[in-house]
């Protein structure tokens, strides 16, 4: 691996982590360093500053009209659940949310339910 490889993949696993996302282990995805959930995917590295990310598809049209300098897609994720995030150019807060809302898509629902972000409040007891 790259060292670019390498210190991105060390910044998303470190972000990852102190987001709090439970059941996450480190494994691989077509051949490079990525996160999973439960055996899933939600983000693999593409190349040294690009990280590939699970997302829903209206949230990643928004996205990439909102912000293309972090946003992208190629031809291959066109249509695909997925979208390309420029690791250089996107801030700890940004990419900790990205990571937060990709993991959220791909665990089971009975396991993202029960994740509260930091700050996040519980749910009232019926």
């Amino acid at each position: 691996m790259s060292e670019d490889l390498d210190s991105n993949f060390a910044r998303v696993v470190r972000l990852a982590e102190a987001a709090g996302l439970p059941e996450v282990t480190v494994g691989t995805s077509y051949g490079t360093p990525a996160l999973l959930v439960k055996d899933k995917s939600f983000v693999r590295m593409k190349d040294g500053d690009t990280l590939v990310v699970m997302c829903a598809l209206e949230e990643k049209e928004m996205l990439l009209e909102l912000d293309p300098r972090l946003y992208f897609q190629t031809d291959h994720y066109k249509g695909w659940p997925a979208m390309l995030v420029r690791l250089s150019e996107i801030d700890d807060q940004s990419l900790t949310g990205r990571l937060v809302a990709a993991w959220r898509e791909k665990a089971p629902r009975r396991l993202a339910a029960s994740f509260l972000e930091p700050g996040q409040a519980a749910p009232p007891a019926l």
